[in-house]
């Protein structure tokens, strides 16, 4: 065996290596429970006051960590937020302190093995948390009219699959894929992410199937998901339809006086 037919045998069995680790780790790559990189020091991170914090029981029996916001008003709208792949719920709360002064109740849950919820995540186990959070707030007497999904980089993907075919008040995309398979491709062009991949997340293939409004929020300038992205997933949404551009906005946009407005509006046009 010559030099040049060594070389290649070599460089084929360390691509076989790294497909092989790739496929066993790859969820470690995708969930990231212990990251906080959120937190930003302008925005209002102070836990939200008359919070109520709850378990959550899935139908799998896992026991998820969450917190309950309910203001007298019952017929105000309940936002069910799903976080994204990293960090705890008190990177978000600077959103749910604004949730509160637009005076909308939430409910925030976190995803199995994040915040000391049990289990480990995955995209089964993510919808079936997000389903129970939604069971949980029914049996709270929230109807489910009165729900507003709002799902958060990772999180929109399960927003899109708990939303289908359903009547849910409206839902809110902020910084949304279009698949997993798709950020794979982006991020691992050298692997063959369609078919090592075991969580796909294909919202571009759900979202059609979506007929309640739906406010779509993208950063300009996002790093992580591209805002190419949050645009297709608009251009594949049914109507009534609505994007929000952020022209300075990363990953994680800009809590500013133009979004909450547009929040606002968004939320009354439910009414």
């Amino acid at each position: 065996m010559n030099f040049f037919t060594s070389s290649i045998l070599a460089l084929v069995c360390f691509y076989a290596l790294l497909v092989i680790i790739v496929f066993f780790f790859q969820r470690s790559l995708l969930y990231h429970p212990s990251i906080n990189n959120y937190l930003k020091d302008n925005q209002n991170n102070n836990e939200p006051t008359e919070i109520e914090k709850v378990k959550i029981i899935t139908k799998d029996k896992i026991t998820l960590n969450g917190w309950f916001y309910f203001n007298t008003d019952s017929d105000s709208k309940t936002i069910l937020l799903l976080h994204g792949n990293a960090g705890s719920l008190e990177n978000r709360t600077y959103k749910l302190n604004h949730f509160k002064n637009l005076n909308l109740n939430f409910l925030i849950i976190a995803w199995r093995g994040f915040s000391g919820s049990k289990g480990k995540p995955n995209e089964k186990g993510l919808y079936e948390d997000a389903k129970s959070a939604i069971n949980w707030l029914k049996e709270r007497g929230v109807k489910e009219k009165n729900i507003i999904l709002y799902g958060e980089s990772l999180g929109t993907g399960v927003a899109v699959e708990v939303a289908q075919n359903k009547n849910y008040g409206g839902i809110i995309l902020e910084s949304p894929f279009t698949s997993m398979v798709n950020m794979g491709k982006k991020y691992y062009p050298f692997f063959p992410v369609k078919f090592l991949l075991k969580d796909k997340f294909e919202s571009d293939k759900k979202i059609n199937k979506i007929n309640i409004p739906i406010l779509i929020i993208h950063g300009k300038v996002d790093k992580i998901v591209p805002y190419k992205m949050g645009q297709k997933m608009y251009e594949l949404a049914n109507e009534p339809k609505y994007f929000y551009s952020q022209e300075y906005g990363d990953h994680m946009v800009e809590y500013d006086k133009k979004l909450l407005l547009a929040l606002k509006r968004f939320v009354e046009s439910l009414n």
